[in-house]
């Protein structure tokens, strides 16, 4: 029964899901349509709010284009590969490589979501070469880990919260990550989803006649280890020279032992960008090694640059049109005391599909749920992890956040994404019933 369930999931999103390219252009659309006639903004308002707010995720974009790149490079070393490889020979099914994968990428992303990101796509593809199983599943799997990442040490909005002087401190003050992050309610979805998602992958598992797999050879990228050209002009020496690298690595290596030791500072989205570069230099020895890498990993990056910018005048007329407060003040206002996280859950999960960014939604929704819940006499930190998890949890149909790892393990989104749409309602089963009731 769950097999037939998830076939139709799959012939379903692969023959009705369009490229991530036409779905950003059909949600401009719709988002314009809605600003248009919902809000009663004018065309050329909406069309000034999209075209302003175009440019908006430029900084972001080029971070995103950082988080392929960088972990492409380090991936490509061939002391990362050897460690790869090595945990790729620990399962010995293909039902114990989908369950391991995912464990791998929960945990990455409940550290962090770029490190998350970049590791599980690229474990999954150390495994496809080693154990027979269905390619598209097994890569979904790896994304399906990033459902923790707003509920772990790297979530935006627990994070802002807790921050002294954050836009809304003087509405809720002060909230410790002991409230949101390590709260009970929080660590037993967290917990729960450590369970449940490796299982509902491993029972997704297609039959033999339903299975798509992929030649290891077309995953074989020994061309990116590179020898030493023999090349005597100056310049090719200095491409080649591994002192040039170590200089540079160890300016690197020093400036992240201060960051991380000396001054205990946390995980952000640069600093993991830059500790990927800095050990893909040192790994990869010279300089010609690390820019054939380079010419690799970049092909993959065109959906992010394409993509971002789209997705930044959406969230412009979303947020300057009054749309997304609209929406949520809608949703918020069938609740009760016991219910408020419940409808904010979904409401922040709605905002998602067209303002898939933790920070920007909190932003968006953050003086709506904070005035419910004052009202209602409902814990601010509940409300807030519940925007949380709405964020994280329609990233499973949403394909902004799937775009490094499709760009990683050579797919599209069409591939993976009807096996994710399972995982969304197993998973806004299992975040509804703990934020309402525990």
């Amino acid at each position: 029964m769950f097999k037939s369930i998830t076939n139709f999931s799959v012939r379903l999103v692969e023959r009705y899901l369009p490229d991530p390219y036409i779905f950003v252009i059909i949600l401009t659309l719709i988002a314009g349509g809605a600003a248009w006639f919902g809000e009663q903004k004018t065309p050329m308002e909406v069309i000034t709010m999209w075209g302003d707010g175009f440019w908006g995720l430029l900084s972001f974009t080029m971070q995103m284009l950082l988080v392929l790149v960088a972990g492409y490079m380090l991936a490509s070393t061939p002391a990362v590969r050897k460690i790869l490889s090595t945990l790729a020979s620990v399962p010995k099914s293909s039902g114990a490589a989908i369950i391991m994968v995912t464990v791998v990428a929960l945990a990455a992303d409940w550290i962090n979501w770029g490190f998350g990101l970049v590791v599980s796509a690229l474990f999954a593809k150390e495994l496809a070469r080693k154990i027979r199983v269905d390619y598209r599943l097994l890569v979904a799997s790896a994304y399906s880990g990033f459902i923790v990442w707003h509920g772990g040490l790297a979530g935006s909005i627990p994070l802002t919260i807790a921050t002294q002087g954050h836009f809304h401190e003087a509405q809720m003050g002060i909230v410790p990550t002991s409230e949101t992050i390590f709260s009970t309610f929080n660590l037993i979805i967290v917990i729960g989803m450590f369970i449940v998602v490796p299982l509902v992958n491993r029972m997704m598992m297609p039959d033999e006649k339903n299975s798509v797999y992929i030649d290891p050879e077309l995953l074989d990228e020994s061309h990116t280890t590179y020898e030493i050209e023999r090349d005597t002009r100056p310049a090719a020496r200095l491409e080649n020279s591994r002192l040039l690298a170590m200089l540079i690595g160890f300016a690197g290596l020093t400036y992240l032992f201060n960051y991380y030791i000396i001054r205990g500072a946390g995980l952000n989205l640069n600093v993991i960008n830059f500790t990927f570069l800095i050990l893909a230099i040192v790994l990869h020895g010279n300089s010609r090694n690390l820019l054939n890498a380079l010419d690799e990993a970049i092909k993959g990056g065109a959906g992010i640059v394409i993509q971002f910018p789209f997705y930044a005048g959406i969230m412009a007329i979303m947020v300057q049109s009054g749309l997304a407060a609209s929406l949520s003040d809608w949703l918020v206002s069938f609740a009760t005391q016991t219910t408020l996280p419940f409808w904010t859950f979904l409401s922040a999960g709605l905002v998602n599909v067209f303002v898939p960014s933790g920070g920007g939604q909190w932003a968006v929704q953050s003086s709506v749920v904070i005035a419910a819940a004052q009202s209602l006499d409902v814990d601010l930190a509940r409300v807030a992890m519940a925007v949380a998890w709405g964020d994280a949890w329609t990233n499973l149909l949403q394909p902004f956040w799937a775009l490094p790892v499709l760009a990683i393990a050579g797919l599209k989104a069409k591939d993976i994404m009807g096996f994710c749409l399972i995982q969304l309602f197993v998973t806004g089963l299992l975040i509804s019933v703990v934020l309402t009731f525990f």
